[in-house]
């Protein structure tokens, strides 16, 4: 297959820039009003779709499901690198009265979030995040897509499914998930559905509140140090099953090494910015900058973990857990504080950009030309990494007017009533 770059087309570019400009501003938005951030994909693909749709000769190029692919790229990691990267991890200072940590904080975040983002593309397709994995947002967008190229039932099916996710949200009813249950896999799912059950009965049947009791915290931290053990056992452990992969075992060590000195460093600066070493003694500085970097990197990979299966990643209750050990460990307020906004910055733009990783390796045929396959995906990485870097301005512009009229996530409340 030909290798093409529609970033080479500048309407293309342009497209994708404005799409990013308006996905950061639906995640703002929803983030702190609703307090949650939608998968935007479909809309960036619709989009396209309807560009494609337009006859004139210029607008032929958006008939590619490959350029809607990259629409859909665009607009997602702007709506979660904008909303669950960035704003949230700024509002946790704000909301201690602590502003003179926005900016090094804003800072911080914003080199984890684009760290995040090629740490998932080096580890896409490993034994540690197959791609033959669900990622059942990434399949959801690119059978929309494949629906909307072949037109005529495809087409009106979709769109009756878009209409009864329509109907089913005014009333109140979580289509999402349901949509997400028929793709997901199944153990994971049903893992998740046995907890809501737990939750919902354990206090009226049993008299226990297993979420005031911090139960299912500590699960996720049992999973937490499975998964970490996995990986680790990736690294060390040579397989000759390496091969069913596109991305080597020593692409794993490679993208665990940057990894890990990349936020050793900006755990590093960020304790320097914050003026930490004020409040802390050199070991116990030492020891918070490698207890943030290990719980930045663990809450990385259970998020992606979990998204790579069920298509929901508990960014902000795993970063909870993160700050209840800072807490025991005996950090001051202002480490926790910096502790909280580095480790929830983390994972969310991991797990999003392997939704998308997923949607272009089933558009571009689950990988049966791995040459054109790899060259897909580091066009979708350049695509992510433009919609990221338009996202960090809007951000920045649009934080002040929201904190001064009291939009906060309410999770960075939660963050902030903890510590």
């Amino acid at each position: 297959m030909k290798k093409e770059n529609p970033l080479k087309d500048f309407s293309i570019v342009v497209m994708l820039i404005l799409l990013s400009v308006l996905g950061a501003i639906i995640g703002i938005q929803l983030l702190t009003t609703l307090g949650m951030t939608p998968n935007t994909s479909i809309i960036g693909a619709l989009l396209a779709m309807l560009l494609a749709r337009i006859p004139f000769q210029a607008f032929q190029r958006y008939r590619s499901v490959h350029t809607q692919n990259l629409a859909q790229t665009a607009i997602s990691s702007a709506t979660f690198g904008a909303a669950n990267s960035l704003l949230m991890p700024i509002a946790v200072p704000w909301v201690m009265g602590q502003p003179q940590l926005i900016l090094p904080m804003f800072v911080g975040v914003s080199a984890a979030m684009l760290l995040d983002a090629y740490l998932l593309y080096c580890l896409f397709d490993t034994r540690v995040f197959p791609a033959s994995n669900a990622w059942p947002p990434g399949v959801a967008a690119a059978e929309a897509i494949k629906a909307g190229d072949k037109g005529g039932s495809h087409t009106r099916l979709l769109l009756v499914g878009v209409a009864g996710g329509i109907v089913g949200s005014v009333l109140k009813v979580p289509m999402a998930a349901l949509g997400t249950a028929f793709i997901g896999n199944i153990w994971a799912l049903g893992m998740f559905g046995i907890g809501l059950l737990l939750r919902a009965y354990a206090q009226p049947v049993a008299g226990v509140d297993i979420n005031a009791n911090y139960i299912p915290h500590g699960v996720m931290m049992g999973a937490g140090l499975v998964a970490l053990i996995q990986v680790v056992r990736v690294v060390l452990v040579k397989k000759n099953d390496s091969a069913r992969f596109s991305s080597p075992d020593s692409e794993v060590r490679t993208a665990l090494r940057l990894g890990s000195v990349s936020y050793l460093l900006i755990a590093g600066l960020l304790a320097l910015g914050a003026g930490l070493w004020a409040e802390m003694s050199f070991p116990a500085l030492l020891a918070f900058v490698v207890y943030a970097a290990f719980a930045a990197f663990v809450h990385e990979l259970l998020v992606g973990i979990a998204a790579m299966h069920s298509g929901w990643f508990p960014a902000f209750a795993v970063a909870l857990i993160t700050l209840i050990i800072g807490i025991l460990m005996g950090f001051p307020p202002l480490a926790l504080c910096v502790l909280t906004g580095f480790t929830a910055a983390t994972g969310p733009a991991f797990a999003d950009m392997g939704y998308d990783l997923k949607g272009g390796f089933v558009l571009r045929g689950y990988g049966q030309d791995l040459c054109q396959e790899l060259w897909g995906r580091r066009v979708q990485l350049f695509t992510a990494l433009i919609a990221f870097v338009v996202s960090i301005p809007v951000v920045w512009y649009a934080h002040a007017s929201f904190f001064s009229q009291e939009l906060i996530p309410p999770v960075a409340r939660v963050y902030a009533k903890t510590i």
